[in-house]
């Protein structure tokens, strides 16, 4: 089984996620229910399978979040590395491209492009995690690739 990795924020934030869904939205799914069922027929009522097909979701949503939190593996971002980690920030030069980015290497929940968080799972970072500054790696796509060279690590 691959790793499922968490940032200290991360795993907070999932855990405030997880008690939100457990006290607020579970109880407007049930209320929800209660209110769809005084509609009348429950077997030609769209409101209640909704209402039902709502709370399903939110109990498989809790389900994902408590074995994510139960089988994370915790990102140290303050332990001192010269080379690419889960959890450091990378500054690299494209070289197709011709321009220079940064990323920071997070697991798959924390991941956002706009944020500048990269899967661990992601070609560019899967051609980053053990490279040291200066290393050239070359990005392997579904359909291209691509070289890049590590300009700066940062973890922490």
């Amino acid at each position: 089984m691959q790793k499922f990795y968490l940032t200290p924020e991360g795993k907070a934030e999932l855990e405030k996620k997880l008690e939100y869904y457990k006290n607020v939205k579970r109880k407007e799914a049930s209320e929800h229910i209660k209110e769809a069922r005084g509609y009348g027929d429950l077997s030609e009522n769209a409101e209640y399978d909704a209402a039902k097909e709502e709370q399903a979701l939110i109990e498989q949503e809790i389900v994902l979040m408590q074995w994510q939190l139960e089988n994370a593996e915790l990102i140290e971002t303050d332990a001192a590395s010269d080379q690419v980690v889960v959890g450091a920030t990378v500054r690299f030069y494209d070289c197709d491209m011709k321009e220079e980015d940064t990323v920071t290497i997070v697991g798959q929940a924390e991941a956002s492009i706009s944020a500048g968080r990269i899967s661990n799972e992601s070609p560019l970072a899967r051609a980053l995690l053990g490279a040291k500054v200066g290393d050239k790696r070359t990005v392997e796509m579904p359909d291209d690739t691509y070289d890049i060279e590590v300009l700066e690590i940062t973890v922490g």
